[in-house]
């Protein structure tokens, strides 16, 4: 595909490192001559310093050609104009944006036909802060992805001593389990394994698996993962994802907001109904000691500076609180503080590209999980055609030919039933979930389950 990216941000490179690495034509537009630069020599891309809104730079951009145009700059307006602009001048098919404002998001018809030209409209905040509700939801999780509309999940965990299943095979789940669970992934030492039914379960490993939502906490007990219910909650950082955080648990947990600015903290107490607002420095241990941080079951720093985020964190584990949560934008910090103190690290780009990539994955994916470990995927995709037109229909799990380093998590059939069996044969209209070690085997998932053109 032709794709243009604009942005001067960690969004717009590792959207661009992402989809070059896929032999997608990228172009990146950017005001930062020095990103641009750096882009230049660590991937295969073209490159326009300029204005990403004005109509000679995205022309010059290749704007008339392209498939699809993301703008993703940390400006709502730029990103509309130049979604406007593709549309008008230059009828790009597919215009994504990035869109923070919730005065604008809360009036969608803003983004319909004959308004403002886009396709999909993409929000960081909103997307961090529902991750972050489900990681709370599931104490011990490190992640926690959709499907279904909640239905059915996948987990990803790290196993701990007291476990049942620490140190049992994966052929041996069933005689501790009576929850039907997959065992997608275990990472160990930053690789996928290759799984096989006396693969052994070790603390260290991080251990991906997918289930029904109801079944979760069985599961997490036997992995030695879940602990008491959350029910104290601090938030370091009163931005837009402090307060879409603060807003969706305020009516469940105990909150407590910490943020320097006086303006932003009356902001806060105006918004908010139940959740108390703190004004002061979110490492300031006086304070926290103050709030009694040691009782807190979640500290969350979500504030705009990552080292804020993680030298709060590293301070609130120290004194006490059981579990640590650090957004952190800078993909050199996620690697860097992997194993650390902190128990969860968040990565609004992870997000928010998995997002963006499903609307560019060939074929009917209609989601896309990207994970924190190395290039790895999870994509949800809707199987069409019969057994003459399709190489997965009629066909059972465990027969697929599959690129190596992929496979099939689970199958939703009907109202979200949820099969894991290897001998199910696949049917029309399914909806295939696959975990990919390394997105490069991507375009060989796609055309594997793309109907032959005999397909109506």
């Amino acid at each position: 595909m032709e794709i243009i990216i604009l942005g001067d941000n960690e969004v717009a490179n590792g959207l661009t490192e992402t989809l070059s690495k896929e032999e997608h034509n990228v172009t990146l537009v950017s005001t930062d001559a020095d990103q641009l630069e750096t882009m230049r020599e660590e991937c295969d891309i073209r490159t326009i310093l300029g204005m990403p809104s004005y109509p000679d730079i995205l022309s010059q951009a290749g704007a008339a050609d392209a498939d699809m145009l993301v703008a993703v700059t940390d400006n709502d307006e730029v990103n509309m104009v130049a979604c406007e602009v593709a549309h008008a001048l230059y009828d790009t098919p597919m215009k994504v944006a990035r869109i923070r404002a919730k005065e604008y998001l809360d009036t969608p018809s803003l983004f319909g036909d004959g308004v403002v030209a886009i396709d999909v409209t993409i929000c960081p905040e909103q997307m961090v802060t529902n991750h972050l509700s489900r990681l709370i939801t599931y104490p011990g999780a490190t992640q926690v992805y959709n499907f279904a509309d909640g239905e059915i999940r996948m987990i990803l965990i790290r196993p701990y001593y007291g476990g049942v299943l620490i140190g049992k095979s994966l052929v041996e789940i069933s005689k501790y389990l009576e929850a039907a669970v997959r065992v997608v992934s275990i990472f160990r030492d930053g690789k996928s394994l290759n799984l096989t039914g006396s693969t052994i379960i070790e603390t260290g490993d991080q251990l991906l698996f997918l289930c029904a939502s109801e079944d979760i906490k069985p599961i997490m007990q036997a992995l030695g993962r879940f602990e008491h219910n959350n029910k104290h909650i601090m938030i370091a950082g009163g931005g837009n994802i402090g307060l879409r955080l603060a807003e969706a648990l305020e009516e469940k947990y105990d909150v407590k907001v910490i943020d320097h600015n006086h303006q932003r903290t009356k902001h806060l107490a105006n918004n908010l109904s139940s959740a108390i607002v703190l004004e002061g420095d979110v490492s300031d241990k006086k304070l926290l000691l103050n709030e009694n941080i040691e009782s807190m079951d979640v500290f969350c720093a979500v504030t705009s500076d990552d080292e804020a985020n993680i030298m709060s964190c590293m301070q609130a584990k120290r004194l006490g609180v059981r579990n640590v949560v650090a957004l952190v934008k800078q993909a050199a910090y996620v690697d860097l503080i992997d194993n650390s103190e902190i128990d969860i690290v968040i990565s609004p780009q992870k997000i928010m590209i998995g997002s963006i990539l499903a609307h560019i994955r060939r074929g009917d994916i209609t989601k896309v999980y990207s994970l924190p470990i190395g290039t790895s995927e999870v994509l949800e995709l809707v199987v069409h055609g019969n057994n003459k037109t399709s190489k997965a229909v009629g066909k059972a799990v465990n027969a697929l030919k599959l690129p190596k380093g992929t496979s099939v998590a689970g199958i939703m059939r009907d109202n979200n039933t949820l099969l894991l069996q290897r001998d199910t044969i696949i049917e029309p209209d399914d909806k295939v979930l696959i975990f990919v070690e390394q997105s490069k085997c991507v375009a060989k998932i796609e055309d594997f389950f793309q109907v032959s053109a005999t397909f109506i």
